[in-house]
């Protein structure tokens, strides 16, 4: 092997692999990359045995060849090279690194000794969708999944897709959130819909390595999906099982109806969280008749805050406790200046959303009082 790259383009393909390094497994050989020189191509491939990434590099190749070699010190060497010009020659099992004024040698494994890395069988049907779209919806959805070995439904990305649209949803239980990406904003050649669950690690990596400018293409099979641009190819096993029937929790009608301002409703809820105490609680009190809410809560070793804003309001006064960071959570999520929310009874779920787009909207459940 042996090739001509550039010190950013090389480091650039070794961040994208960063996040599938296991630097504590008891395997050292998933602490290495594989890296592939073939047909003017640098491939770059590292492997957790659950997610596979491949970064694809530009470079000139003048001798093909493959071999394994440790993430961490080809990283830290790059990383600290000062010159772009970077001549690579494997020799002997060891690969030399050559600049104008630097030289390594380092020893390198088999490829042979690397993971096989699977393929999706069926690549003729896929999604294309540009990375903007399909990251900004990711990051809407997401705070709402959940870490969660027992049930690995909660620790992924319901992935439902059909011929008008992709609906993306997570939940933890105490809230769901959920994302819809019309068929305007995609295009596909499946011919049939399909619902799959995408582990939340591997969304995560997605939008740590996606530009936004890029083409993304996605394709499955039975147990697998692959994220595939120019740049750099993704595959990650599917978790098997049943995401939670939420469609009959959605409320369709509220006892209340609010639109306030966004920006005002997070500096109550930060203002008053201060004093929500270990239940994160604070009260949310809706006053139909002045035309406002008010947000309070109390702690008796700090004291008490309330929070007035002015609120558009349609239906009876309530009084009802939310964990804070919940509320932010969904909050965050909201591109408009206005959000409506949704409230009934405080053992059922309130909705949050911004006015006059159903495209996303964010269900918390309320803390029950005693």
């Amino acid at each position: 092997m042996k090739l001509i790259i550039t010190k950013t383009n090389l480091k650039e393909g070794l961040k994208n692999l960063s996040g599938v390094i296991k630097n504590d497994s008891n395997l050292n050989i998933l602490k290495n990359i594989l890296i592939k020189a073939k047909n003017n191509e640098l491939n770059l491939i590292a492997t957790n045995l659950e997610i596979a990434i491949t970064s694809i590099l530009n470079s000139k190749i003048i001798e093909e060849g493959e071999v394994v070699l440790n993430y961490n010190i080809l990283s830290e060497i790059i990383n600290n090279l000062q010159l772009e010009r970077l001549n690579i020659e494997l020799k002997n099992s060891k690969l030399e690194l050559i600049t104008d004024n630097y030289n390594v040698n380092l020893n390198t494994l088999s490829s042979e000794d690397f993971p096989i890395i699977p393929k999706i069988k069926n690549i003729e049907e896929f999604i294309e969708i540009k990375g903007d779209i399909i990251k900004n919806a990711f990051n809407q959805i997401i705070s709402s999944a959940q870490i969660n070995e027992i049930r690995p439904e909660l620790n992924s990305v319901f992935f439902n897709f059909n011929f008008e649209n992709i609906k993306l949803t997570t939940t933890d239980s105490f809230r769901l959130s959920e994302k819809t990406i019309p068929n305007t904003q995609f295009r596909t050649n499946f011919k049939n819909g399909f619902t799959i669950l995408i582990p939340l690690k591997t969304v995560n990596e997605i939008n740590k390595i996606l530009n936004d400018e890029d083409d993304l293409k996605i394709f499955i099979d039975e147990n697998q999906i692959l994220f595939k641009t120019e740049k750099f190819e993704l595959i990650s096993r599917l978790i098997s099982g049943s995401f939670p029937d939420y469609e009959s929790i959605v409320p369709k009608s509220f006892k209340s109806e609010i639109i306030v301002n966004k920006e005002e409703f997070i500096s109550g809820i930060k203002l008053n969280s201060v004093f929500s105490g270990k239940t994160l609680g604070i009260n949310i009190k809706i006053n139909s008749n002045k035309k406002n809410i008010d947000i309070f809560s109390a702690d008796q070793s700090i004291g008490e805050s309330k929070y007035t804003l002015s609120a558009k309001i349609k239906g009876e006064d309530q009084q009802i406790v939310f964990n804070w960071k919940y509320l932010l959570d969904g909050l965050k999520n909201i591109k408009s200046e206005e959000v409506f929310i949704g409230l009934n009874e405080e053992n059922k779920p309130a909705l949050i959303k911004a006015v006059n787009d159903d495209y996303y909207f964010y269900i918390v459940m309320p803390i029950l009082t005693i």
